[in-house]
């Protein structure tokens, strides 16, 4: 119950948000994307929790929950093979766009950065199955999804954008940046709301530059590695 209050909450901080917004862009907001938004997050996570950890694990042994990223994994892809999203519309694409040179300087120094963290705490080699996790599962499933399907949502419910350093960042785009945040942040244990400021920062901060590299390419190829290098460094040393 706990689990599926939290993602209720985060859902609703990001209704009051979107709203808020659509009062001062009337004219770019479309409501019925916006609700779109809403459903797609609470879709992404009753598959991410397994319906609320309420079915079991078909796979028993494992540290990590290899299934419930597995299963947001294709529920993800069969969102984006709908009319109304499509592969290239959501990112689907190696098709890195005219300016990808700069895209990919970009990605290099976070690189450098996440390895050089890395290198800085480290506190020895996890196992097997950790490394191939975090290598793999956050930035398939957490890019597809939040850079992916969610934002396609929120930029057709909110139209506008703005370019920065040559990436069309909108109102939707900062939305999803939050509720990437939010659910790294936010939860609810014991009757508690708990919210760790700490979190938010380290995990909505490298949000807003792999937004930037999404919409700076057209293609979500760049930020799953540097979400994964994000992940996978620190399990290297």
């Amino acid at each position: 119950m706990d689990e599926v209050i939290g993602v209720f909450l985060e859902t609703g901080a990001l209704a009051v948000l979107g709203l808020a917004g659509a009062v001062f862009m009337r004219r770019q907001f479309r409501f019925k994307w916006f609700l779109v938004a809403l459903a797609l997050n609470l879709f992404y996570q009753v598959l991410l929790t397994r319906g609320f950890w309420l079915v079991p694990s078909p796979v028993h042994g494992l540290s990590w929950n290899w299934v419930g990223k597995l299963a947001a994994i294709a529920g993800t892809i069969v969102v984006m093979s709908l009319p109304a999203f499509g592969w290239r519309r959501c990112g689907a694409t190696l098709h890195q766009g005219r300016q990808w040179r700069g895209a990919l300087v970009v990605l290099a120094m976070l690189g450098g950065l996440f390895f050089y963290l890395a290198l800085s705490a480290a506190d020895g080699r996890d196992d097997l199955e950790t490394i191939l996790f975090q290598w793999t599962m956050p930035g398939l499933d957490e890019e597809l999804f939040y850079r992916g399907t969610l934002l396609l949502a929120l930029n057709e419910a909110f139209r506008s954008r703005t370019r920065v350093l040559g990436a069309p960042i909108g109102f939707g785009g900062v939305l999803s940046t939050i509720l990437f945040g939010l659910t790294h942040a936010l939860s609810y244990e014991h009757g508690l709301i708990e919210f760790d400021t700490f979190s938010f920062a380290i995990t909505g901060v490298p949000a807003i530059l792999l937004l930037w590299l999404r919409e700076r390419t057209g293609s979500l190829v760049m930020p799953v590695i540097g979400h994964n290098m994000a992940n996978g460094a620190a399990t290297l040393f």
